[in-house]
């Protein structure tokens, strides 16, 4: 009995070790990765939101901005961004899983780091990077931080379909949105518009719908990447964004969910909460 017990009090100390290991590990890796993001920031020329910038922008595009900022607004450089929801990591089925996150995003150029932990089973988690920096689109998960699950990274279609990620979630970043900081409108129709985003030679376009509040309510592309056994899928791709609330002086999006749009049906893979939002604003010239 007492041997059992020192053998079952050993294997779990082992486990222990490995669960540290392969946080601190991981941990290094997303500091590599925020550092290359933070190295290659630009100034904006531009400090404050005018609201004369707006003039000839699609009406719902201008509504949205005199709901979300106010004048003289101070334009976002970056933002640390927390989250906690669930992942949906079934393919037949729907396989909910618990999931926290943090999120450090540029403004310009645009790029963004996402660190999540899915925890499959009690106390253990497939540690995830999801990320668009110099012009790449990153993807990686491993079991523990250690044993690798999946593993995507480079430029072309790839990277847009990481910077169509940013251009969907800068709801959170809203400054980011606005024609001084690059983004191109067009109107659709008088609750809807098309924004396109360049990033050298990597362009993102989504179509963005205005509610009846005059923020964004759901963001659409026609064709984004979906990976199904290591091949990637064109497919249409929503985003919905609710429960607005207002930090930092502007109105952003409290909760969301994502989703692929299957023949079959719509196909929901990620629930979040936004529990954290800090934001490090574009100094003034002096």
């Amino acid at each position: 009995m007492r041997t059992a017990f020192l053998i079952a009090a050993a294997l779990a100390l082992a486990f222990v070790a490995l669960v540290a290991f392969g946080s601190a590990r991981w941990r290094r890796a997303t500091d590599v990765l925020v550092a290359r993001l933070q190295a290659d920031a630009r100034p904006s020329a531009v400090t404050h939101f005018d609201a004369k910038e707006l003039d000839g922008l699609p009406a719902p595009v201008q509504r949205y901005f005199r709901r979300a900022l106010h004048d003289g607004a101070t334009i976002v450089r970056s933002a640390r961004l927390e989250h906690e929801g669930e992942f949906n990591l079934g393919t037949d089925r729907d396989l909910w899983k618990p999931f926290a996150s943090i999120q450090q995003v540029r403004a310009a150029p645009p790029g963004f780091v996402w660190h999540a932990r899915n925890f499959v089973l009690p106390g253990i988690a497939v540690q995830v990077h999801d990320a668009y920096v110099d012009h790449e689109g990153l993807l990686h998960a491993a079991l523990l931080g250690l044993w690798t699950v999946a593993q995507v990274r480079g430029g072309g279609d790839f990277a847009r379909d990481e910077l169509m990620r940013w251009l969907a979630e800068a709801a959170w970043v809203p400054t980011a949105l606005l024609p001084s900081q690059g983004v191109r409108w067009e109107a659709i129709d008088e609750h809807r518009a098309r924004a396109t985003l360049r990033d050298g030679a990597i362009e993102a376009t989504l179509d963005f719908e205005f509610g009846a509040d005059d923020l964004i309510a759901a963001v659409r592309a026609p064709a984004r990447g979906r990976m199904v056994d290591d091949r990637r899928i064109p497919t249409t791709w929503e985003g919905r964004w609710s429960r607005y609330e207002q930090r930092g002086g502007m109105w952003i999006p409290i909760t969301g969910e994502v989703a692929w749009l299957l023949p079959e049906g719509r196909k929901a893979y990620w629930r979040g909460t936004l529990t954290a939002a800090d934001y490090d604003s574009v100094p003034a010239a002096r």
